[in-house]
């Protein structure tokens, strides 16, 4: 399950362990019972996650596939309980990509960590252009440095972080739901809330009693509702 995200960029589900019944297993071992009928067990999903029992959903772990910009990836780098293994610049040549806006935002004044979309068609011109030519700039620069014989460590230093990289990330449901609630949200940077929303689709896809359990009780974010759910 591959979803395209941005430019150039995407989710893809490599590999998973367990589904929505994984967590209801992992709940009743304490009383020494297992799965019962589906209408008992979806309840119970719904009852741990209304509930804040929230550790049987570790027992079911996603593998994903990420491309994505490198200031992206800082970002998903900040939620800290997964497992990430990122390519390296040091033993790989970048490519010529990047990650390049289609629209511009300008700072929001209600919200000094937001931004909001430019209506104004000259400065958004204006700007993707200067945008490109700087990382025009910077791979060219980098791919002189390669040739006159500088360490890839090295010459990587003049590129921006909108370059593109990739990386698997192995994440339990639990600490998918905290990704969720902090990274599809209006709050967030408009490019991780895209990856967000993808991983949701995927979620729902895989585990659909847990994500709706999920939305009804624990999610505090804004954009499922609609975007996932709508």
């Amino acid at each position: 399950m591959r979803i395209d995200v941005l430019d150039k960029g995407f989710v893809e589900l490599v590999d998973r362990m367990g589904d929505d019944y994984s967590a209801v297993q992992a709940a009743r071992t304490s009383y020494g019972k297992g799965l019962t009928n589906k209408e008992r067990d979806d309840r119970l999903i719904h009852y741990l996650m209304k509930n804040g029992h929230h550790s049987p959903f570790e027992h079911i772990v996603f593998k994903f596939h990420l491309k994505l910009p490198i200031f992206v990836m800082r970002q998903l780098v900040r939620h800290r309980i997964a497992s990430i293994n990122e390519r390296s610049g040091r033993y790989t040549e970048f490519a010529e990509e990047w990650y390049l806006p289609s629209e511009i935002r300008t700072p929001d004044k209600d919200n000094r960590q937001g931004s909001v979309v430019s209506d104004d068609p000259t400065l958004n011109r204006t700007a993707i252009e200067i945008i490109n030519k700087a990382y025009k700039n910077s791979f060219d620069a980098y791919s002189k440095l390669l040739e006159i014989g500088v360490a890839r460590e090295v010459a990587r230093v003049v590129l921006p972080t909108s370059m593109y990289t990739e990386a698997y990330w192995t994440i339990n449901v639990r600490s998918m739901m905290n990704f969720l609630n902090q990274r599809a949200d209006s709050h967030a940077q408009e490019e991780i809330q895209q990856y967000a929303i993808a991983i949701a689709e995927i979620l729902e896809i895989s585990c659909p009693v847990t994500f709706d359990a999920f939305i009804q009780h624990n999610y505090t974010g804004d954009l499922l509702n609609k975007e996932v759910k709508g």
